[in-house]
């Protein structure tokens, strides 16, 4: 006969590295006696994913002003007569090219940033030709 006896094994299971590396379990390990080696991370805990570049005095040497393109006036004021021709108001037009009011205001004061999509999008919307060499007015009168 064999003698095959139950035999019970309790155990822990281990700790995971978080929480090793606690402060409760840093103090409990210099408690004890055990060797503690603890580091300093430079920008730890900040969530810093850039870091500065050596480049810094290669930026502060350059003299040139980075600005974005603006519209032309002359481009805001076609849209804006084509708008008119059309009896839109800048809402309407906007609402037809599914972008604020505020882009349509930007782009007819000439304030706006050029966005050769949405200046796409107005020109199918008013029937107008905005951009390359053969820009054409809107004749006066036009309406559709």
């Amino acid at each position: 006969m064999s003698d095959w006896e139950t035999v019970t094994i309790l155990r822990k299971k281990a700790p995971k590295a978080s929480h090793l590396k606690s402060e409760q379990a840093v103090n409990r390990a210099r408690r004890e006696g055990a060797p503690v080696d603890t580091q300093q991370k430079w920008g730890g805990g900040q969530n810093k994913q850039h870091v500065t570049t050596k480049n810094t005095a290669k930026l502060d040497r350059e003299t040139d002003e980075l600005k974005h393109d603006k519209m032309s006036l002359d481009l805001g004021k076609l849209i804006q007569q084509g708008r008119q021709a059309k009896g839109w108001s800048q809402k309407d037009l906007a609402t037809k090219v599914n972008e604020k009011p505020q882009v349509i205001n930007d782009y007819e004061a000439g304030r706006g940033i050029p966005n050769q999509a949405i200046i796409g999008k107005i020109e199918r919307a008013l029937g107008v030709k905005l951009r390359g060499n053969s820009v054409a007015p809107v004749p006066p009168g036009a309406k559709k």
